[in-house]
């Protein structure tokens, strides 16, 4: 038979409303009728029944986390850091990964995932601004990323464009005239690999180089799509003395890849690419990066989601933030 609340209440000679109190960390009750019950909770192996306790307070005190791709290294970072700090306000995380199809998405905004969170932190990739505001019902959402830009949503995201110009202005700097850019998708403007390559051509501007669509490259932002994207630069005879990966894992792709065809990095060709994620640090050589303001996103996303959810802020219209970046100069592009 299951353990029950009034079970623990007779082993600890107490109240059932006090073992409640106890349950809810409410804040007035004395340590020691509060150990006493703790003890019998321990000594019964009493398992609070959370569904129903969610359904009398109207909370369930978790966040609902939705990511496109959790094997893409900055998302899997980020979601860790989110639910760190989720926790520090006694929040916890369920994450789900949409695979940036409409239906995911869908799902996430009104399907029993809704249900068991107070609020979202979500990153849509196949929802545009309407659909979502459709459909995301009463509690809060906070947007993560750059793919809805509308006031009537909270977004926090990083600056982009702003990122890529300084990372491409380093470049630069160092000398280099032929940067190739890999992780490009054809039509964007106002995603993150737009938003990143509007940044490459505002220094390239900037600095008087003429840019050149032939070096511009698409691929997949994972460690094989960059290696992909720099076989296909060598095999067509392009000369390149640079590639900017648009995020570290085709960044990484493409060193590992011209290392292995016996190009040399830094000497021969410049590897720079942008998220910061751990692995760049370690990389061989370490790689040169933007560091977006992972914290800062994190902070300010869940910060403000739970400040939504119990009613701290109240500002009818959606706040945007941008979170800021910092150039991380390492051994691949010094």
């Amino acid at each position: 038979m299951a353990v029950t609340m009034n079970d623990v209440a007779r082993a600890a000679g107490v109240s059932l409303k006090t073992v409640s109190n106890v349950l809810n960390d409410y804040e007035f009750i004395r340590p020691a009728t509060k150990q006493k019950v703790l003890d019998a909770i321990a000594e019964l192996g009493y398992e609070a029944n959370l569904t129903a306790r969610s359904l009398r307070s109207g909370k369930t005190r978790m966040l609902g986390l939705v990511l496109s791709d959790l094997s893409i290294p900055y998302y899997a970072e980020l979601a860790s850091r989110l639910m760190t700090v989720a926790g520090s306000r006694g929040y916890r995380v369920l994450v789900e990964q949409s695979g940036a199809t409409v239906p995911h998405e869908l799902s996430a905004l009104q399907g029993p995932f809704r249900q068991l969170t107070d609020g979202l932190l979500f990153t849509p990739l196949a929802l545009d601004a309407g659909t979502i505001a459709a459909h995301r019902g009463a509690k809060p959402v906070v947007m993560l990323g750059e793919h809805i830009a509308d006031r009537r949503f909270d977004l926090v995201t990083m600056k982009n464009a702003e990122a890529a110009a300084a990372i491409t202005a380093h470049l630069l700097a160092g000398g280099r005239r032929r940067i190739a850019v890999l992780g490009a998708a054809a039509g964007d403007t106002a995603d993150s690999p737009g938003l990143r390559l509007n940044g490459y051509r505002e220094a390239l501007d900037a600095a008087g180089v003429a840019f050149d669509p032939a070096l511009v490259v698409e691929c997949d932002w994972r460690r094989d799509g960059g290696a992909a994207g720099v076989v296909g630069l060598l095999d067509s005879g392009i000369r390149f003395d640079a590639v900017f990966g648009l995020n570290d894992a085709i960044a990484l792709g493409a060193m590992h890849e011209l290392l292995v065809r016996g190009i040399k990095v830094p000497d021969d060709v410049a590897v720079a690419g942008f998220d910061d994620i751990d692995e760049a640090r370690f990389a061989s050589p370490s790689l040169t990066t933007v560091s977006p303001g992972m914290e800062e996103i994190a902070e300010r996303s869940v910060n403000l989601l739970i400040d939504r959810i119990e009613g701290a802020e109240t500002a009818a219209e959606g706040l945007h933030v941008e979170a800021a970046f910092e150039l991380k100069v390492r051994d691949s592009a010094p």
